[in-house]
């Protein structure tokens, strides 16, 4: 079996990725329904670290889960009323933590709009990579993202993708210019037509 094959992601009926190397289930409760008969067709990448430009540390996740310990880092305070999800994080070393089923609304995109329509929420998977705008992501990450798409194209009706960036301009600015946009379009064999 072809290397590829062997580790190939797959999200079973409820939108939750099976049990495979380098993937992590860790359940958010910021989540919520899709509107009815809504299905995501926007993927939208984001960037996060906490404290910012640190990496590798249990802060994102405990974020996630709303058990952050806000007096760790005296930064953090500033996020203790946020409850915020996306449906995956993807670790520095590649590592995939699933937060929310594909199913359901994460509260990742906040005030954004889409090609006219706003609440991004509604329609969209969001990914957050453990990085900064201005730190190169890593190889493990492009390779993370490129075993992650073809499973989320399985499953949804995905037509675009975008950067946190481009929904929400002059209120976001991740991924960044950091990101490779061609790479990941070449790896992940995107049309240049959807993305940004």
């Amino acid at each position: 079996m072809p290397h590829s094959e062997r580790h190939a992601l797959r999200l079973d009926r409820h939108g939750w990725l099976q049990p495979a190397p380098g993937v992590k289930l860790a359940a958010s409760p910021n989540h919520d329904a899709r509107p009815p008969l809504q299905d995501a067709y926007l993927l939208v990448l984001h960037n996060i670290s906490l404290p910012p430009g640190q990496f590798g540390g249990p802060e994102v996740v405990d974020f996630f889960q709303n058990v952050l310990d806000y007096d760790s880092y005296p930064w953090l305070e500033r996020l203790r009323d946020l409850r915020v999800s996306a449906h995956f994080f993807i670790r520095r070393d590649g590592t995939l933590i699933q937060h929310v089923s594909t199913h359901d609304r994460a509260w990742h995109a906040g005030v954004s709009s889409f090609e006219g329509r706003e609440r991004c929420n509604d329609f969209s998977i969001g990914i957050e990579l453990e990085g900064t705008d201005t730190i190169p992501y890593t190889d493990a990450q492009y390779l993370a993202l490129q075993r992650l798409i073809p499973a989320l194209k399985a499953r949804h009706p995905l037509r675009a993708v975008r950067g946190h960036e481009h929904i929400a301009p002059g209120r976001k600015t991740d991924p960044g210019p950091s990101f490779d946009w061609k790479r990941f379009a070449k790896e992940n064999g995107i049309a240049r037509r959807l993305l940004p």
